[in-house]
C-alpha cells in the first residue's frame, strides 16, 4: 500500500518517445512513484528506460489485472500508449488500441476519482480549415484526414458525449521531436531523417509543395521540443484544469526553417533539395498547423521554452550525434 503523499502515477506508453520523456521529467522533480506500462516485445524501447527510476513496470496486457483493488494506491494516469503511426491503415487495430483501450482506462479513472491525462492529437484537426482551437465545444465539426487522427478524435467525442471531458485532460500534441524517438523508424521526426541524409548523402531533402499557396519547403508546422512537451504534460498533475489543451509552441515555422536549423547545428554547408510529395500523401497532407495557445495564456499554464533553433541544436549535439537518450 502506498502512502497518501506518494500515490502512484501510471504512465502508459512509458517506454515510448513522449512517455519516457515524461518519466525523465518526473524523476528530475524527485518523483519515482511511477508505474510504467508498455508493450516492449522484441523492440529496443527498453533503452529509453535505462537510468530512470520507477516503482514498477507492466506489459500492457497485464494492466487490467494489476488495477484490481489498486484504486487507493493511484494518484492518476498519464495515458500516452497508442499506435502513433499516421499511415497505419488497419482501422480495426486502431479502434481497439487507441479508442477502446482508452475508454476502458478512462472509465476506471473516473469511477475512482483519479486524475486522467491522455494524448489526443493535432491530427484531429484535419486540414486545419476549421482552425486549431482547443475549445472542446467545437470538436464535433473536425474532420481528421487519416484513421489515426480519427481514432483519437472519436475518443475525444466519447468523453464529450459522456459529459466528462471537463473532468479529464486531453492533450493535442503538435509536431513533437527530440531525444528518445529513435525507435519510431519511419515515424521518427524529420530531424532524424534529415540528419541521416546529411551524414550519408551530403544533402537534405524536403517535399515539394502540392498546394500553390505554399512554396517548396514552406509548408508550416508547429514544432515542439519533447522537453517542453514533457513539462507541459506533467504540469496537469498539479492543477485541476480539465478539457482539451493544445500542446505546441504556438509559433508557425516552415520545413525550410527546420532544415536550416539542422544544417546550422552541424556546422556544414549542406544543400536543400526538393522532391515530389508521395502520391499517398497528396490530399491528406497538412500544409499548415499551428497551435492556438490562448487557453494556456488565459489560465497561466506552463508554456514552451525551447525555440526551434535552440531545440534542434540541443537535440543534434547532445543526443543524436552522441547516440544518447534523455
Amino acid at each position: 500500500m502506498q502512502k497518501s503523499d506518494d500515490k502512484l502515477i501510471v504512465v502508459t506508453g512509458g517506454a515510448g518517445f513522449i512517455g519516457s520523456g515524461v518519466i525523465r521529467y518526473l524523476n528530475d522533480q524527485g518523483r519515482q512513484n511511477i508505474v510504467v506500462v508498455d508493450e516492449l516485445g522484441d523492440t529496443d524501447k527498453w533503452k529509453n528506460l535505462v537510468g530512470k527510476s520507477y516503482y514498477d513496470i507492466l506489459d500492457k496486457k497485464d494492466l487490467n489485472n494489476w488495477l484490481v483493488d489498486r484504486q487507493n494506491d493511484i494518484k492518476g494516469f498519464i495515458h500516452l500508449g497508442a499506435c502513433s503511426d499516421t499511415m497505419e491503415t488497419d482501422a480495426s487495430y486502431l479502434l481497439e488500441n487507441n479508442y477502446r483501450f482508452s475508454v476502458n482506462l478512462a472509465e476506471y479513472a473516473l469511477k475512482h476519482g483519479h486524475r486522467f491525462i491522455y494524448a489526443s492529437s493535432a491530427a484531429t484537426y484535419g486540414d486545419g480549415l476549421q482552425g486549431f482551437s482547443d475549445n472542446h465545444q467545437e470538436i464535433d465539426h473536425l474532420k481528421p484526414l487519416n484513421m489515426y487522427g480519427y481514432s483519437k478524435h472519436i475518443f475525444d467525442l466519447w468523453l464529450k458525449r459522456q459529459g466528462v471531458l471537463d473532468k479529464v485532460v486531453g492533450l493535442k500534441y503538435f509536431n513533437v521531436f527530440g531525444p528518445n524517438e529513435w525507435h519510431k523508424g519511419r515515424m521518427s521526426s524529420a530531424v532524424v531523417h534529415l540528419l541521416k541524409q546529411a551524414q550519408q548523402e551530403g544533402v537534405v531533402r524536403l517535399f515539394k509543395s502540392s498546394d500553390k499557396q505554399y512554396g517548396d519547403g514552406d509548408q508550416v508546422r508547429d514544432f515542439l521540443y519533447v522537453k517542453d512537451a514533457a513539462a507541459m504534460t506533467c504540469a496537469f498533475l498539479d492543477n485541476s484544469f480539465g478539457g482539451l489543451f493544445n500542446i505546441g509552441f504556438g509559433k508557425p515555422r516552415t520545413w525550410n526553417d527546420l532544415a536550416k536549423s539542422l544544417i546550422k547545428a552541424l556546422g556544414k554547408d549542406i544543400p536543400i533539395e526538393y522532391i515530389p510529395m508521395p502520391q499517398q500523401l497528396v490530399g491528406k497532407y497538412q500544409n499548415y498547423t499551428c497551435a492556438d495557445m490562448s487557453k494556456h495564456d488565459q489560465l497561466g499554464l506552463t508554456k514552451a521554452q525551447w525555440p526551434l533553433e535552440k531545440a534542434v541544436e540541443d537535440y543534434v549535439s547532445n543526443y543524436l550525434l552522441t547516440e544518447t537518450t534523455w
